[in-house]
């Protein structure tokens, strides 16, 4: 099999590393027990230039381990352009003038700020006694006059800042508030991009509902007695409502020069929150152009009453951009990401030929090892290395993906570089090659290389394809771990059997690397009975078998990365499994183990062993035709198919439109030749794969588990 692989230095790439390197940038991955104070003095900048230079960083509590930051170190450079800035706000809120004010007796800041019309903090900047001590009785205040707001002040009082709850999204945040999600982000330019995240607590803008009086938008009032020592801002955030708007609503608190013991105060009812717009009651679906009612019932799959009900302003009409709730239990049979439901998408009827993205593979081919002249050593090197099988076979995958996506008219230029299992290799391909416009790289895979690869990556905003990996130590958010992660399949399995259990008797032999695996089959199944394992090697026979029913069927979980253990347990599981007693055996954690030359196919057919996985066998679809076709009649392994249904679900992807990030919060679950990929993004952590399959032994082959299957078959 020919390989080619490409390398090409760009001046243009030297260029742009020098004017980064200009600027003294430094990453930091931060470690346990650091702070941002103890990380800004390490490096003698302050804790504010870290902040400003780590916009998804809001506060000190957020640095937490594992988090990648940018640090200036030169810190002088940004408190510099700071300056000048605070000098611009303090020239556009310079008084055109001063009036003299005698304070009299009851008259309170609040009450000085409403009548001139001013804030309180510009009353306190041009008298500056009172930020030491409260207003008194005969003070002599110097009342600053400004010019009178534009209308675009006046647009600015139309909006209040709002803080997110608990399972808020931008979905339910913006039906909250009658607003299209776009408007949202308009609103608030600094929410990241690549992610639909919010963070409990964090503040954003949005418009005040019309008639922030009151009157236009309340109907139902209460009278409220004041008690000692309330304040109008406490009082506020108890009902729901802004201060000035109880002020409005009850105009004697000016009249009387504040808040005062014992006055009656009329307060809109409290809101019931026992219907809070959040992901614990609702999914969120955002109106597309073109739709109409009746074809967003059927899709939706909900009654034109029920929607209405819902969504009391479709009575206004149908606009695209507006996001509707729908009850959570509605998530049955629609595809829900996030709490947001997802149209679906045809991928290969929605390519745009117009589209070119650019690829970069970072594999281990390890071409320096190999000896090409000598055709017997590369053959048995090719056989028994298996960074080298992985490498090939999964290249040789993903050209037939490339060839595949060229026959629909789309143009992808590719770059292939052999990272030689050396992270310092990827250091120096990453140094003399231009990145800046590739659309996705696939690889490395050792988790350094990796690491390496993302950061870099993510200051360009290029997304990083894990072909092995289903997680990092370090955050990466530009990463997409294409392995689904060991809790993943964990819950895969046991959700479809907990589903399914009657009065089957569970046993589970798990050896002591396997505590989590234990404690998770154990919550799902509590009566379970638990084996000895002595020295994680094997059962105390006799104490085992007389866990096992003649009466039940039973359901053996095995979870050990022990390929002996694997051995023996399924053959004595083999040896009990008779007509008295009928036996099954499961694992949450398939691995190498259960692969082992040592195990027999046979033991496991019989107990019709049954396994979560991220793969499946390949059938004789077309990428089996093609790969034979291209490849003189060799069939694919697992790493061929891989790198097929990998790559092929990228260039898809990213013929749709040539932004991964974008694409994966339109495109749910996609399935191909013997993978799928179902991507949620994790805030700041990266992408993570959660589709999986359910695998058994039958018939000495094996099998997709699904749900219809497993019901009949038990």
């Amino acid at each position: 099999m020919k390989k080619q692989l490409k390398i090409l230095a760009f001046v243009a790439f030297l260029l742009a590393t020098s004017l980064v390197s200009a600027q003294k940038y430094i990453t930091h991955a931060v470690k346990e027990g650091e702070t941002l104070q103890s990380i800004s003095q390490q490096y003698r900048v302050t804790p504010y230039t870290i902040l400003q230079s780590n916009k998804e960083i809001k506060t000190a509590s957020d640095v937490k381990p594992n988090t990648i930051l940018i640090i200036p170190l030169d810190g002088s450079v940004i408190v510099q352009e700071e300056k000048p800035t605070q000098e611009k706000v303090e020239e556009q809120d310079k008084p055109i003038g001063f009036e003299r004010h005698r304070v009299r007796r009851k008259e309170t800041l609040f009450g000085l700020t409403q009548r001139y019309d001013i804030t309180e903090e510009q009353l306190k900047r041009h008298n500056r006694q009172l930020y030491a001590e409260p207003l008194k009785k005969g003070m002599v205040l110097q009342i600053p006059k400004y010019p009178e707001r534009t209308d675009e002040d006046e647009r600015a009082l139309d909006f209040e800042t709002y803080q997110v709850q608990p399972k808020e999204t931008r979905w339910s945040i913006a039906h909250k508030y009658g607003i299209t999600v776009d408007s949202l982000v308009a609103l608030n330019p600094d929410l990241n991009k690549s992610s639909d995240y919010l963070a409990i607590g964090q503040e954003l803008k949005l418009p005040r509902p019309k008639g922030d009086s009151l009157e236009q938008v309340i109907d139902l009032f209460v009278s409220f007695t004041v008690p000692a020592k309330q304040t109008l801002y406490s009082l506020g955030k108890e009902y729901g409502i802004p201060s000035d708007s109880i002020v409005k609503l009850n105009p004697e608190i000016m009249e009387q020069g504040g808040l005062k013991e014992g006055m009656v105060l009329r307060l809109p009812k409290k809101k019931d929150t026992s219907g809070e717009v959040n992901t614990d009651n609702f999914i969120f679906y955002e109106v597309k152009p073109k739709q109409n009612i009746f074809r967003l019932t059927q899709n939706l799959k909900i009654s034109r009453d029920s929607l209405f009900a819902l969504n009391p302003e479709l009575e206004n009409g149908l606009k695209a951009g507006m996001v509707l709730k729908l009850p959570k239990d509605r998530s049955e049979g629609l595809e829900v990401k996030n709490a947001l439901v997802l149209d679906k998408v045809n991928l290969i009827d929605s390519i745009d030929v117009a589209q070119r993205p650019k690829l970069l593979f970072l594999l281990p081919f390890r071409l320096d090892r190999i000896d090409f002249n000598d055709r017997k050593k590369t053959n048995n090197q090719i056989k028994t290395r298996r960074d080298l099988a992985l490498s090939l076979g999964f290249y040789s995958g993903a050209l037939v993906a490339l060839d595949s996506i060229k026959k629909m008219g789309v143009s992808v230029e590719v770059e292939t570089y052999d990272t030689e299992l050396s992270q310092a290799k990827v250091k120096e391909i990453l140094f003399r090659e231009n990145i800046w416009d590739v659309s996705a790289i696939i690889g490395p895979v050792t988790s350094g290389a990796l690491d390496e690869v993302a950061v870099q990556a993510a200051s360009k905003d290029i997304p990083v394809i894990s072909p092995t990996a289903s997680d990092s130590q370090l955050s990466h958010g530009n990463v997409f771990y294409s392995v689904p992660k060991e809790e993943v399949l964990r819950k895969k399995m046991l959700d479809y059997l907990g589903k399914i259990h009657t009065d089957q008797n569970v046993v589970i032999i798990a050896d002591s690397t396997h505590q989590v695996a234990h404690d998770s089959i154990l919550s799902k199944f509590p009566a379970a009975q638990i084996a000895k394992v002595i020295d994680n090697k094997s059962l105390h026979l006799d104490e085992f078998l007389i866990m096992l029913s003649e009466e039940k069927e039973n359901w053996v979980f095995l979870e050990t990365d022990q390929a002996n253990m694997v051995s023996s347990v399924s053959s004595i599981l083999n040896s009990a499994n008779t007509e008295e007693i009928s036996v099954r055996m499961f694992t949450t954690d398939y691995n190498m183990a259960f692969e082992n030359d040592a195990i027999s196919s046979t033991h496991l057919s019989n107990l019709r062993f049954a396994y979560p996985s991220f793969y499946r066998e390949a059938g004789n679809d077309a990428f089996t035709k093609a790969y034979r076709k291209k490849f003189r009649g060799i069939n694919p392994d697992r790493y061929a198919v891989r790198g097929f249904d990998m790559t092929y679900d990228i260039l898809l992807k990213l013929a749709h439109k040539n932004n991964l990030f974008e694409t994966s919060k339109m495109v749910g679950l996609t399935e191909y030749t013997g993978n799928s990929f179902n991507y949620f993004n994790e805030f700041m952590s990266g992408y993570y794969n959660r589709a999986a399959y359910l695998m058994e032994y039958d018939s000495l082959q094996i099998k997709e588990i699904r749900l219809d299957d497993l019901k009949s078959d038990l």
